[in-house]
């Protein structure tokens, strides 16, 4: 059995990741998540979660991520690439509106998502 941070592995969690959301499967999704995961983006404040743009937490997750879907209907993600080290995973893929994005998710030690971070282009 690979260790929780083999490199193909982490692969394979980016690409479970991206077909998690394409399926609009949001408990798929949080099964990738520890408990205390935590959340950053841009996309948070304005969906009422928080200034501060980070949200932790399992179940504040759910929470957030069920608003995003439920105003995304056409949510698709085109994976472009995968980069991996050590501890962490960054899935670089393309949105159903064309914005080319860069998700970082840090691992904890059984390899569950303990931190992510959703970083946008600068325009």
């Amino acid at each position: 059995m690979p260790e929780p941070h083999d490199p193909a592995r982490l692969a394979a969690l980016g690409r479970d990741w991206i077909a998690a959301w394409n399926a609009r499967d949001l408990e798929r999704v949080l099964a990738l998540y520890g408990e205390e995961a935590e959340m950053t983006s841009d996309s948070i404040p304005p969906l009422g979660f928080g200034a501060s743009g980070t949200v932790r937490g399992k179940e504040k997750l759910r929470a957030y991520w069920s608003a995003a879907l439920a105003k995304l209907p056409d949510l698709h993600f085109e994976l472009i690439d995968l980069f991996v080290s050590p501890d962490s995973i960054v899935v670089f893929y393309q949105n159903e509106r064309g914005m080319k994005i860069c998700e970082y998710l840090r691992l904890d030690a059984d390899g569950k998502i303990r931190q992510g971070s959703a970083n946008h282009p600068v325009h």
